[in-house]
């Protein structure tokens, strides 16, 4: 059986997949458990892009289990196979996982820039838009920006698809100045005249976005 979501989002770390009893095989990190007392064998199998291969085989017979292939099949038995499944896949997520949401070299940039700077990690506070995450100032709980995926309609782009997105606090005189509705843009889902949004696609430079958020964390800091 094949899963090419179950990952999504998620970075793994193939160095704790093995540490966790994965064994690499030519382009596959593979695990072997015995399940439903030695009954069964469950294997998983898991490549480079993260998708998932897994199989059921029957140790009497020495056969695939047919049923656990069979989409929407119901049933205990079937449904403690799967559970099995889930338990194991739990455990990789928790313990050789990270949060892999936002692809760009800009944002990958500006998460190490925070963190170097100010020690502070992206807060995903919201279950509904998993790609939607903040950064907190520690002195008083003040957001001073966020990271987002958003549709290029939803900040006024006239394109389809999908855009990585930073919203900073930035002093309302220099919003009216700034925004110009190509690199710079009304702050989204935030109150317009304190917050501004820049695309993360290189048309502002990344030292630029820098003097921003430090602009934004000092404003942060303001009572």
């Amino acid at each position: 059986m094949e899963d090419k979501i179950i990952f999504k989002n998620l970075k793994i770390d193939f160095k704790k997949l093995q540490q966790l009893g994965f064994v690499k095989e030519n382009d596959y990190y593979i695990y072997e458990t015995k399940i439903m007392d030695n009954q069964f064998s469950l294997i998983i199998k898991i490549d480079k892009n993260n998708i998932v291969r897994s199989d059921v085989v029957d140790l009497s017979e020495n056969e695939k289990l047919t049923l656990y292939y069979i989409a929407g099949s119901k049933g205990k038995f079937i449904g403690r196979i799967r559970e099995e499944y889930d338990n194991i896949i739990e455990k990789i997520k928790i313990t050789c996982c990270s949060k892999y949401i936002f692809k760009s070299q800009y944002a990958n940039l500006i998460i190490e820039y925070i963190k170097q700077k100010y020690n502070d990690d992206l807060e995903y506070l919201w279950d509904k838009f998993p790609r939607n995450a903040i950064w907190r100032n520690k002195n008083n709980n003040k957001w001073y920006g966020a990271l987002l995926v958003v549709d290029k309609s939803k900040i006024g782009i006239s394109e389809k698809g999908d855009i990585e997105i930073i919203d900073l606090l930035l002093e309302p005189e220099k919003v009216e100045r700034m925004i110009d509705n190509k690199k710079y843009f009304a702050g989204y889902h935030m109150n317009k005249k304190h917050w501004i949004t820049i695309k993360l696609d290189g048309s502002v430079g990344i030292n630029d976005i820098f003097e921003l958020i430090d602009n934004s964390y000092k404003l942060s800091n303001k009572k």
